[in-house]
């Protein structure tokens, strides 16, 4: 469903990062670019993070380059001018809320990081945690709060208020099923708030489309802008960088219209849990693998971990041995070539002019091993299948945290969900891998689990052996 071209719409984002920068964005710049005028985008912060970048971005009209490198290095260019309204952050959201309420406005985006939905393995709103209970105690208050449902429900409300008609609130985020999730998790707090008025509003006049996204996109460097700079000539002050691949997938679910993405490469799909499983399973996954496993030995970049062959092995196996039979069953066959995406997905970490870091993609390991690897285990747990391959995953992330836990990781991690007094407890514990296979948090279900500790056991050995080999 398009709209018409006659007609100007607005797309709202919350949590203009590198990543939207290098994506969503470019996807709206590019209807444009090709005569599609109908959409304009705007966008701003839910938290006060990014403010140089946002007040540097303003300054710049919205404006801003976008470098691309291909594995073989061939840089590309473009000047991005989707961006018709950056937003500058102030804590009530009063200008954010303003533009979502606005009956112009007919999508609202957002990317705040796997992490920042507080579900539990359950997809129940984890209330303990600090933000979302302190989020919760200011919407009774009627102020907007900083995590994403707190922003949601003032600017629905806001918009219910207004009479501003039915909105779209598009994920944009590397979460499985990020639409019925995200939605689950602001029905709930909507819940928790005992508005029933509002509740009813969200569930008649709101959509939420499940979508899959794709393009690695490190945090720009200072050496961008130098590039930036000689090939364009342009002294631009937040360029962002990424791949060349890109891809995103939308379920067709919009409520208020949407651009016609389709036009510009955006695939248009009935459902989406294909090609997500596969991204989030083979990419996602293998990507911290190769995070942790380089953090482990040294190296700074995922580059370096991809072209170290024991921890390219630690990829590959996990894909080809647990996950890709997983994904690509005889009595439901995958509409992806699973071993070729592996390879392209591996092409591509190794892709060294990216220079993505191992701290980038390291973090939040409490909601990555529950979300990205934990499924497979209990898939193939459940088909009465090895797990030693994918086992090795969480053995690396342990190791990892023993580290960390030691003082010895050379950055400073961040996990939103990790409780941090927890974490330090379980590396001091008697029997640490027991410890780790009982947290409820990392495992649901599979905590505590004897098939998963034997299994755990048996792969941090080959972690130990792995670093061994490496300090010889």
């Amino acid at each position: 469903m398009t709209t018409a071209a006659t007609q100007t719409h607005v797309m709202l984002h919350l949590g203009v990062g590198s990543f939207h920068r290098a994506h969503q964005a470019l996807y709206v710049h590019n209807l444009q670019a090709s005569g599609d005028l109908s959409w304009q985008l705007a966008g701003g912060n839910i938290r006060a993070e990014m403010a140089e970048t946002m007040a540097a971005l303003a300054a710049q009209n919205g404006e801003y380059t976008l470098e691309t490198i291909t594995p073989s290095g061939v840089h590309a260019y473009t000047r991005v001018k989707a961006i018709s309204q950056v937003i500058a952050y102030e804590p009530t959201l009063a200008k954010l809320i303003a533009v979502a309420a606005n009956p112009s406005t007919c999508i609202i985006s957002f990317t705040v990081t796997e992490a920042g939905y507080y579900l539990d393995a359950n997809n129940v709103l984890d209330t303990s945690i600090a933000d979302l209970a302190t989020d919760l105690e200011q919407a009774r208050k009627g102020s907007a709060g900083s995590t994403i449902y707190g922003a949601l429900t003032a600017m629905l409300r806001q918009r219910m208020l207004n009479q501003s008609g039915s909105v779209t609130l598009l994920n944009c985020d590397n979460l499985r099923h990020n639409g019925d999730r995200s939605r689950s998790g602001l029905l709930q707090f909507i819940i928790l708030l005992g508005d029933a008025e509002l509740l009813s509003w969200v569930t008649a006049n709101t959509t939420s489309p499940n979508a899959m996204v794709d393009r690695i996109t490190p945090r720009p460097t200072a050496d961008v802008a130098q590039r930036v700079l000689k090939a364009t000539g342009w002294a631009d002050t937040v360029p962002v960088m990424g791949e060349s691949f890109i891809q995103w997938v939308i379920e067709e679910n919009f409520c208020a219209g949407r651009p016609a993405w389709e036009n510009v490469g955006v695939e248009m799909v009935t459902s989406v849990a294909p090609y997500e499983e596969a991204k989030i399973r083979l990419l996602n996954a293998a990507h911290s693998c190769i995070a942790w496993a380089g953090t482990l030995v040294g190296y700074q970049y995922i580059h370096e971990g991809t072209h170290d062959a024991a921890i390219r092995k630690f990829a590959f196996d996990y894909a080809t041995n647990d996950v890709i039979p997983v994904l690509n069953k005889p009595e439901k066959p995958s509409p992806i070539d699973l071993a070729a995406y592996r390879d392209v997905v591996l092409d591509r970490f190794g892709n060294p002019a990216i220079r993505d870091t191992n701290q980038r993609v390291a973090m939040d390991g409490y909601s990555k091993i529950p979300g990205f690897i934990a499924p497979t285990i209990r898939e193939r747990l459940a088909r009465h299948e090895s797990i030693a391959s994918v086992t090795v995953l969480p053995a690396l992330f342990l190791a990892y945290l023993q580290r960390w836990h030691k003082g010895q990781i050379s950055y400073v991690y961040q996990d939103q969900a990790m409780d941090v007094d927890a974490a330090h407890a379980m590396c001091e514990a008697a029997d640490p891998i027991a410890t780790y296979c009982s947290d409820a948090v990392l495992w649901g279900e599979l905590a505590n689990d004897s098939r998963l500790v034997a299994a755990m056991r048996q792969a941090y050995q080959q972690v130990t052996q792995f670093i061994e080999s490496h300090q010889s």
